[in-house]
């Protein structure tokens, strides 16, 4: 099972989007994990996710985010309309695109 991490500053934002994108992988038959977490306890998680999307909010800790997965995993920020609509199904497919 593919696993995909969202970080934002403190994890509330994206645990709406979490839901949002649950509901797409259900209506498209996909079995992913998703979680959301703060960008303070980012470093553990990364070691077991597939991709990690960083919340618009966050988009500077980028490079701290890169330094800890060390090219293991994608790490991209969530476009910021996407992010703003919540669109879970077009947050989705940007995740499976960069797992591959």
């Amino acid at each position: 099972m593919k696993k995909i991490l969202l970080v934002c500053a403190a994890g509330m934002s994206t645990s709406l989007l979490v839901n949002k994108m649950n509901d797409a992988a259900k209506a498209k038959g996909i079995d992913i994990d998703i979680v959301a977490l703060p960008i303070s306890e980012c470093s553990k998680a990364a070691e077991e996710v597939d991709v990690v999307l960083l919340g618009p909010q966050v988009r500077y800790q980028k490079a701290q985010v890169d330094s800890i997965v060390a090219g293991r995993v994608p790490v991209e920020v969530i476009e910021m309309r996407a992010y703003g609509m919540m669109n879970g199904g077009a947050i989705l497919d940007r995740a499976l695109e960069l797992i591959g």
